[in-house]
């Protein structure tokens, strides 16, 4: 049994995305399961520098003490996992034409309802699907035949939602990120998944596939995010920091510990504290409900 932080290597880790790999960690060793770390570089064309990337982010993590068991798992380098995956999958797969275009068209939903792909090319008759290959690569989707599923959040309770006919491959060829996730979790022995609560809505989607893959259902724990004081979401392009700016700023690690504990409940106001002496606090069931607004730029000093 496993829990994991899987970072994608678009840029260094913010205090947001530190704050996810620590409950992630916390999870995994306070539930006595071993705690791995994936590289979710998948989307090559859009991480040119993944590698570079990564190893900072990989620093970061040792720098807190959050220390991992075995190899770090590239997403980019698992392609026949993949593939045997969607081999199994093919009877419930179809061939979408569909431009971004044509789908936000077809899907745009009325009074902020959440939009669902209508299978527009789920019927297609051999001849149609030949004239559309002529022009156009498709993306490869999952026939979900409308179905619903439920999962439950240890923070966020029972979660109910439809599965639409999500993209499996892209047309470019480029594994799709639902797809990926539920493989390499299954493949891992991953069965406790900690992640942002930006991906809750994905969780029916994905332990819907898990369970069409004969899968077994993972635990979930989708965290509250870091906010801004003004509520918007943390973002390097916003001015968010990482570990080396707060360093730099004066602090210390056991201080960063300290705040991000303090934040989770874990810590008093203040107090410099170690990665394992949180782990020996952590009770899931006391974790904050709502998002943490904060501000690290003024940390230092305060």
């Amino acid at each position: 049994m496993f829990g994991r932080f899987a970072p994608t290597p678009s840029g260094e880790l913010h205090v947001g995305n530190l704050r996810t790999g620590l409950v992630a960690w916390l999870a995994a060793r306070a539930s006595g399961r071993g705690f791995l770390i994936r590289v979710e570089d998948i989307d090559q064309p859009r991480l040119p520098h993944a590698e570079a990337v990564a190893a900072r982010q990989l620093d970061d993590l040792a720098r807190l003490g959050l220390n991992h068991d075995g190899p770090i798992v590239w997403q980019s380098r698992r392609a026949a996992i993949y593939d045997q995956a969607m081999a199994k999958l093919r009877p419930h797969l179809y061939e979408c034409f569909c431009s971004r275009k044509d789908i936000a068209e077809a899907t745009r939903a009325p009074h902020g309802s959440t939009a669902i792909y209508p299978g527009t090319c789920r019927g297609l008759s051999e001849p149609e699907k030949a004239e559309r290959r002529a022009r156009r690569q498709p993306s490869w989707r999952i026939d979900a035949r409308s179905a619903h599923m439920t999962i439950t959040d240890a923070i966020h309770g029972s979660r109910t939602a439809p599965v639409d006919d999500f993209v499996v491959r892209r047309a470019d060829g480029v594994w799709a990120y639902n797809f990926v996730v539920v493989v390499d979790d299954a493949d891992q022995g991953v069965d406790q998944i900690v992640r942002g609560d930006d991906l809750l809505e994905s969780a029916p989607r994905q332990a819907w596939l898990a369970k069409t893959l004969g899968y077994p259902p993972p635990t979930y724990l989708h965290v509250p995010l870091v906010l801004a004081p003004d509520g918007t979401r943390l973002a390097k392009r916003d001015g968010a920091i990482g570990l080396n700016e707060l360093l730099a700023a004066g602090l210390t690690v056991g201080q960063i510990l300290g705040r991000l504990g303090h934040s989770l409940g874990l810590a008093a106001p203040g107090e410099s504290v170690t990665a394992a002496t949180l782990a020996a606090r952590f009770d899931p069931g006391a974790l904050p409900r709502q998002p943490w607004l904060t501000d690290p730029v003024c940390w230092a000093g305060r």
